[in-house]
């Protein structure tokens, strides 16, 4: 044992449990043994962070608490089996479809599998759609870099994309004169990371942009390149261009294991078979880390955090505009970068996120004082909100490292592995720039083993379904005329039509169920969150697809929404 593991090792004794083991692996700190609760946990890893390791392996178990394995797709067939490919992407998220797009550049094989039924059904949907402008991540982090590149590409992203986006701005209100002081703060680090634009302001002139904020403040911080986005249209839209340009996507396919040989994954099993890829990105979320180590190169662990967050009407969305937050004392130095309120692209109101560690990966549970507390908070600071706005509140979890950053980077130990790791908040903005990394380090590891051109036929732009609660009255009429599917209501709430449902069924990538509809055109997303339109959807999904309507799903897996048919037609002998 070094003396700097030694070091760590009497603090996590003396400060947490003093059973505690360490020892060094793969450049990192590696956690033992048995603690009993999951606070410790979270807090050995946390004291054993920055102290000069690549990262903290946190492997201490919860006396009494066994962890649920990964949910699995039941799908088990040979569809894959002896593919060869050049490059496998391991998950379906933002990062991932973003960098299968960016591969698609050059002429290659790329595969993105996902063990859901359906992209962006994690993390990627799971979040408030900002754009942050970068002046949360601290300086010379991974974080600040992407997160202030990428937010700067989204305009071009976005249309080429061909998705809704707007650089709606951001204020941080402060509320007391003395924490005027916060200011000078903020601002420096805005210098630091290259954020651009940011103003301290005055009173007067915040409410000039948003009058309906409350009148308890005395001055803001604006940030005019905060962005708002649907993320999981983004999501989406990523993965078509990406199918559109060559690539292929494999859902309900999960990775379970790697054969490692002489420092190169030569296979990696799935339940739909072997694969034999030449280079392997690893983009797998909050299991990130389980297949770093199924390549034998696990040098951090994701601890999940949850965010809960709360979506109030759109009869609410012309009171705010921007993002709006309220400051902490305490927020310059913290690993998250509190809540607030915020307008989304599609005119809701969303309240929140908090943060709460968590042991488990995929539990998407709210927590009613959560919940409660969250309206406390923040409906006041626009005062013409209320409790009675609220349609619903969903959950989601970051997948944050105990270094609270990004892990962008080829394998020091398997020489075609490239991590896409620990992308929490300010993930989303990041993603177009972490894509063309990510691009730029695996075209460097397989032009090690093959020849590397351009893709002579890449098109990056990308048609999406029409909006019709977007166009003029005299552009919906000659979509209606063209395509009378778009004259048919089905969501009343949000407008959508079957035409857009029909569109989404035959989208460049194939999908079943409700939800995975919702993604795309919002059916369901309004005040009465699908209980007029869910019928609808399925009876077209049912035409459409020739499925028996007791086999739709809601999620995939086992969501049935049906269990039989009730009724029979008996026809005249």
């Amino acid at each position: 044992m070094s003396r700097r593991s030694q070091h760590i090792q009497q603090r996590l004794q003396q400060q947490v449990e003093p059973n505690i083991s360490c020892r060094e692996g793969h450049d990192s700190i590696i956690l033992e043994g048995i603690v009993d609760n999951w606070a410790q946990v979270v807090r050995a890893g946390k004291l054993a962070a920055h102290e000069g390791y690549k990262g903290v392996v946190n492997r201490l178990a919860i006396e009494g608490l066994t962890l649920p394995p990964p949910r699995s797709p039941k799908l088990k067939d040979t569809a894959l089996d002896g593919l060869h490919v050049d490059v496998l992407i391991v998950g379906g998220g933002v990062t991932g479809c973003a960098i299968a797009r960016e591969l698609t550049r050059k002429s290659i094989s790329v595969l993105l599998v996902e063990k859901e039924d359906d992209l962006a059904t994690h993390a990627s949907s799971r979040n408030n759609g900002m754009i942050h402008p970068g002046i949360e991540p601290h300086p010379g982090t991974s974080k600040a870099y992407f997160n202030v590149h990428g937010n700067a590409m989204y305009d071009t992203v976005a249309a080429e994309l061909g998705i809704p986006f707007t650089r709606c701005g951001s204020l941080i209100l402060y509320q007391e004169r003395w924490e005027r002081f916060l200011g000078p703060l903020f601002m420096a680090r805005a210098r630091q990371n290259g954020v651009p634009g940011v103003r301290l302001i005055n009173k007067n002139e915040a409410l000039s942009l948003e009058p309906h904020l409350t009148r308890e403040f005395s001055a803001a911080l604006h940030m005019p390149s905060t962005g708002i986005i649907s993320p999981y249209l983004l999501t989406v839209a990523y993965a078509e261009n990406a199918v559109q340009n060559g690539a292929r996507v494999s859902l309900e396919t999960m990775v379970v294991d790697m054969k490692v040989r002489e420092g190169r994954i030569t296979a990696v099993g799935t339940n739909r078979g072997t694969l034999f890829p030449r280079v392997i990105v690893n983009a797998a979320g909050c299991y990130a880390d389980a297949v770093a180590d199924m390549a034998g190169d696990q040098f951090f662990t994701i601890h999940p955090r949850k965010g809960e967050i709360i979506i109030l009407d759109r009869k609410k969305g012309h009171l705010i505009s921007h993002v709006v937050a309220k400051p902490r004392l305490l927020q310059v130095k913290s690993d998250t970068k509190g809540g607030g309120v915020n307008r989304t692209i599609d005119g809701n109101i969303l309240v929140g996120p908090n943060a709460v560690e968590q042991p488990f990966r995929e539990d998407y549970s709210t927590d009613r004082d959560h919940i409660k507390l969250m309206l406390q908070r923040y409906l006041p600071l626009v005062p013409e909100l209320s409790p009675a706005d609220l349609i619903t509140y969903f959950a989601g979890t970051r997948p944050a490292t105990y270094e609270e950053d990004f892990v962008i980077e080829r394998s020091q130990y398997v020489r075609n592995l490239v991590h896409a790791a620990g992308i929490q908040s300010p993930g989303l903005a990041s993603a177009p720039a972490i894509a063309e990394e990510v691009a730029r380090l695996t075209v460097g590891a397989l032009g090690e083993v093959a020849r590397v051109g351009d893709n002579p036929t890449f098109d990056g732009h990308r048609q999406g379904i029409p909006e019709p609660e977007r166009m003029t009255w005299e552009e919906r009429d000659a979509l209606i005329h063209r395509r009378p599917d778009y004259g048919i209501i089905v969501c009343r709430c949000e407008g959508i039509s079957k035409g857009q449902v029909v569109d989404a069924l035959n989208s460049p990538i194939s999908v079943t169920s409700i939800d995975a509809v919702k993604r795309r055109v919002r059916a369901g997303m309004g005040r009465c969150q699908g209980a007029f339109c869910t019928p609808q959807v399925l009876r077209i999904i049912g035409e459409q697809n020739g499925e028996q309507l007791a086999a739709i799903t809601k999620k995939g897996g086992d969501s049935f929404i049906l269990a039989t048919e009730t009724k029979t037609v008996q026809r005249a002998s």
